[in-house]
């Protein structure tokens, strides 16, 4: 479980096809501190460490394997080399709940329409399918690339949905965010509570 708090951006090292994909990613973390087999939710996808040192500049490194299902249901070309990815370790029992819940399952993908400055904060614009735009509400919470964001505000466009959210300074310094264009590709996950909730209703219903 995790809360949406990017705690640091790690770099794609090594990414070597093994029947799954094997994925070598520096980063800041003290790796003393992190188990084998602990989670890791890299720009949203929930991974598990399965090796992990400490590289020649001092920096941290873990390996994890990313399925085919996983790579198929995430946004294209995350998993190559040199792919800067927003990590995030799982929450633990007493740690401050600041994001809100996250589970690390990719619920879609979502389109960068607009990124737009306002003030110091940037605006961004995301169209996402029909199968998704249901769960995104006007003042809900949402997951991009790991992290959760609040919906300003979400229009019905034919079959799909567009939604927008506000990235304060801090969050567009130290996040992938910032590197958002047009035409780019996002993890999405929509919050549990709907998910749930959906899952209610349509039993009710059947």
């Amino acid at each position: 479980m995790f809360t949406g708090i990017i705690t640091d951006i790690g770099t794609i090292e090594r990414s070597e096809q093994r029947g799954d994909l094997r994925l070598r990613i520096a980063c800041g973390f003290d790796m003393d501190g992190v188990a084998l087999g602990a989670s890791i939710a890299c720009s949203g996808v929930c991974l598990t460490v399965v090796d992990k040192g400490v590289g020649d500049s001092g920096d941290g490194w873990f390996d994890v394997d990313a399925s085919a299902e996983t790579v198929r249901r995430t946004a294209a070309g995350m998993w190559q080399t040199g792919q800067r990815l927003n990590l995030e370790r799982a929450l633990k029992l007493g740690d401050e709940l600041g994001g809100h819940i996250v589970t690390g399952h990719v619920d879609g993908i979502a389109t960068v329409a607009t990124v737009t400055a306002q003030g110091e904060s940037h605006r961004v614009e995301f169209i996402v399918a029909g199968d998704i735009a249901p769960f995104i509400a006007t003042k809900g919470s949402v997951t991009v690339d790991g992290v959760s964001l609040t919906v300003n505000e979400v229009r019905d466009e034919g079959d799909n949905a567009v939604f927008s959210v506000n990235i304060i300074p801090h969050s567009w310094q130290v996040t992938t965010l910032n590197r958002l264009s047009p035409g780019d590709g996002v993890n999405v996950e929509i919050d549990v509570l709907a998910r749930y909730l959906a899952r209610m209703r349509d039993r009710a219903s059947s």
